[in-house]
């Protein structure tokens, strides 16, 4: 086959012909892609609303939702998102995707987690990469759109329930809340992590509660990262104790 790129000056590297004899070029018409079977690539974004400054400082934040109007997890709530163009650079799926199924576009989207457990989707092994974005609520009109068959807002509420060490990790179950007037969804999610010069922390849906496939687990994720950095912002602006 051609190149994927039309310009691959970049890629030369030394000049040499490899084991075959081959040069770049020759060994990019001789290449096959489709030899192996790959993963598809898709973006999933979690995008927190907040009223008013005060209702920021103090984390009660709100989370887009679109409710699934197809297969696979056909009615439940999701994260927008959706499958990566073959010329898309990552976070321009993630924008595309957030204005097609909810009208929503024009933020400042920032990757955050990647999640490709091999059995998180049915139709083909599937790696997302996970966005989060903020915006005051009345700055965006949300109208589902694509294969969405609803979009809402839903308040979200997170505590940790139990906390324990084993087998090396530090493992805590969270009760995660979504609501709106209209309905309630309720997950327990597990955060497992360990520490060190090498750091490890996963995120795992126990209990999905009507969310679609992991994507409570993804909004976990964001939430605490949110929470923790408007924690530090406002300590930032603390005023200094004078000693005694």
């Amino acid at each position: 086959m051609a190149s994927f790129l039309e310009d691959i000056t970049p890629f030369y590297g030394t000049g040499e012909r490899n084991g075959k004899g081959q040069t770049l070029e020759e060994f990019l018409e001789e290449y096959d892609p489709y030899r192996y079977k790959n993963p598809c690539c898709t973006t999933d974004t979690v995008v927190f609303s907040y009223k008013e400054e005060q209702a920021l400082k103090e984390g009660r934040l709100k989370v887009l939702l679109v409710k699934r109007g197809n297969h696979p997890s056909i009615g439940c709530w999701a994260l927008p998102g959706g499958f990566v163009n073959l010329r898309e650079n990552l976070e321009d799926t993630a924008r595309r995707e957030l204005q097609e199924e909810t009208g929503v576009s024009g933020l400042p989207v920032e990757q955050f987690a990647c999640y490709g457990d091999y059995q998180r989707d049915p139709r083909a092994r599937i790696i997302t990469s996970a966005y989060l974005s903020i915006v005051k609520e009345s700055d965006v009109s949300v109208e589902a759109g694509d294969d969405a068959a609803d979009a809402a807002w839903f308040e979200i509420e997170m505590e940790p329930e139990t906390a324990y060490e084993e087998d090396g990790w530090k493992k805590t179950e969270y009760h995660l809340t979504i609501q709106n007037q209209d309905q309630k969804r309720n997950a327990v999610i597990l955060k497992k992590e360990r520490t060190g010069l090498v750091r490890e922390k996963y995120y795992v849906v126990k209990e999905g509660g009507g969310i679609a496939v992991d994507h409570a687990a993804i909004l976990a994720q964001a939430y605490e990262l949110l929470k923790g950095r408007l924690h530090s912002r406002q300590n930032m602006h603390l005023p200094c104790q004078s000693a005694e």
